[in-house]
């Protein structure tokens, strides 16, 4: 029963600290890292010490298929590049910079491993980037960016990381080209066909099934199956669920039921929370295991941690820039895409914010090397978890103030009502010339009833283009009509506490006012 209370104990705090962070107006990864170190050191609070495997197969899996599942593909493909340049790009070249940097601070420490560190500290976490970007209030091509990013920089680290870990424990500390290619191959391109396989199964699967239920247990077992079939041949599951993910995601609307999508959607709202808070809450609750066996010098620590956490930070900076304004030298891509500003690629620096991947792989790091030969793994992890710390903290705290001091442009509010009301006046003309088509027949009043409702839902489109100082007949309906439903939930609920109607009853009507009450709040907040 322990573990199982343990593991309440800290959802329970996960969420109130999620809860109080919104309170307070706080980011919740940052909120709940800081109080996972805390309590690391609370007397008699439960001491954690983090599975590798359960965050990169249990945990890692489930995220990265959410907002996969979210992630909108034709914006992915039309950022593909700068996407590409971020989540590949970079990472390999923040790799091999702290890798040098280590090797240089460390030099007795084969280059091979301090690369498998450089590895580890590379990829931005595929959560806090995109939680503080959507909470900062980014331009939604910056957060596509970064989504994008968050979603294939992992695979890339990871497979360099066990390429790096090969060399560095095989006999001589020495692998051919032909071996890293394989290696390559077979993680990234196993990767995508173990994805798409994913699409093609349980896309059929989705299509057959009726029953919002299974399609919801569908839904989760997806992630896992992925992983687990992509790890049996030796290849990247983190690429083979984002595969999976964007290309079940992107056919989601021709593949579940309305009330499936409604279902699945809300499970999974509930899920990424639920494990975005205690993932955060774990990497606080390391600090007290990763310093107990640390043994290095002080001065010697802070040398090389500030050397390294510098490292991280700048090679992102280094790295941008040239790839932000060096590609618009070709004509094509300048004519395609032209130069951002400056404060563009200022800001996508910023939010280079590391998480629990990074930890995790670095403690994945082999406890010792080619021949059982020892090397400084524990200051290995120290330094990982440092990167996590200081740029979850220090960057992500101060990425609001960044952006509001480079008054990034945000996305007209406008400019998106007046597509959204184009495409209403579209979609309400198919359907009333659908209607015309098969109102013979039908009752009258049924005909009007409809017609009513499709010029409703027409002029809501465009009342949104109005301003918020007055308000809308469609707010005043729905303010109006949700004091109706309260006055019949009162009657209903009466009628059940005096015998009058079955719980069944009440049930049944409770279910129907609710979904025309989440209908009209969701309305009214957009």
């Amino acid at each position: 029963m322990e573990p199982l209370f343990e593991v309440v104990v800290f959802l329970a705090i996960a969420t109130f600290g999620a809860a109080l962070a919104r309170r307070l107006g706080l980011l919740a990864p940052i909120l709940l890292v800081v109080l996972g170190l805390a309590l690391s050191y609370l007397p008699g609070f439960p001491q954690v010490r983090l599975d590798p495997t359960l965050v990169l197969v249990g945990i890692l899996p489930p995220l990265l298929y959410v907002a996969a599942l979210k992630t909108s593909v034709p914006a992915f493909r039309l950022n593909l590049r700068p996407i590409l340049l971020l989540a590949v790009g970079l990472v390999l070249f923040t790799a091999f910079v702290v890798g040098t940097v280590v090797h240089l601070l460390l030099p007795d420490v084969p280059y091979s491993i301090c690369l498998a560190l450089g590895a580890v500290v590379a990829p931005p976490d595929a959560v806090a980037a995109t939680a503080v970007a959507r909470r900062v209030g980014l331009p939604r091509r910056i957060v596509t960016i970064l989504e994008g990013e968050s979603l294939v920089n992992d695979a890339t680290a990871l497979v360099l990381l066990r390429v790096a870990i090969i060399a560095a424990t095989a006999s001589g500390g020495r692998v051919g080209v032909g071996d890293v290619a394989r290696e390559v191959l077979v993680a990234t391109g196993g990767g995508i066909v173990v994805g798409l396989l994913g699409v093609l199964v349980f896309g059929f699967l989705h299509q057959r099934i009726s029953d919002p239920l299974l399609d919801n247990a569908l839904s989760l077992i997806i992630p896992f199956a992925v992983v687990f079939a992509a790890e049996e041949i030796h290849a990247s599951g983190v690429v083979a669920v984002v595969v999976t993910g964007l290309g079940i995601g992107h056919k989601q609307p021709l593949l579940l039921s309305a009330a499936s999508r409604l279902q699945v959607g809300a499970f999974w709202r509930l899920t990424r929370f639920l494990l975005e808070g205690l993932v955060f809450l774990l990497v606080g609750l390391q600090l007290r295991e990763v310093v107990r066996d640390l043994n290095e010098p002080f001065g010697r620590l802070v040398a090389i941690t500030v050397a390294v956490l510098l490292a991280v930070f700048l090679s992102r900076f280094v790295w941008l820039f040239p790839a932000t304004y060096l590609t618009r030298l070709v004509p094509r891509i300048r004519r395609r895409d032209p130069a951002p500003p400056v404060r563009v690629p200022i800001i996508l620096g910023w939010a280079g914010m590391r998480g629990v991947v990074t930890l995790a792989a670095a403690l994945a790091l082999p406890l010792t090397l080619a021949d059982g030969r020892p090397y400084p793994r524990q200051l290995f992890i120290w330094l990982a978890f440092a990167v996590i710390v200081v740029t979850l903290v220090a960057q992500g705290a101060t990425l609001p103030a960044v952006a509001r001091r480079l008054k990034l442009p945000p996305d007209d509010p406008v400019q998106d009502a007046l597509s959204a009301a184009a495409v209403q006046q579209q979609a309400s003309r198919a359907a009333r010339e659908r209607l015309d088509t098969l109102a013979e027949g039908a009752p009258p009043a049924v005909v009007e009833r409809l017609r009513g409702l499709l010029q409703s839902r027409t002029n809501l489109a465009w009342e949104r283009l109005g301003g918020a100082e007055r308000e809308t007949p469609s707010r005043a309906y729905a303010r109006l009509r949700q004091e109706m439903i309260d006055a019949e939930r009162e009657v209903f609920r009466a009628a059940r506490d005096s015998g009058k109607i079955p719980e069944e009853v009440l049930v049944r009507a409770y279910r129907d006012l609710d979904l025309e009450e989440s209908l009209l709040r969701q309305e009214t907040d957009e």
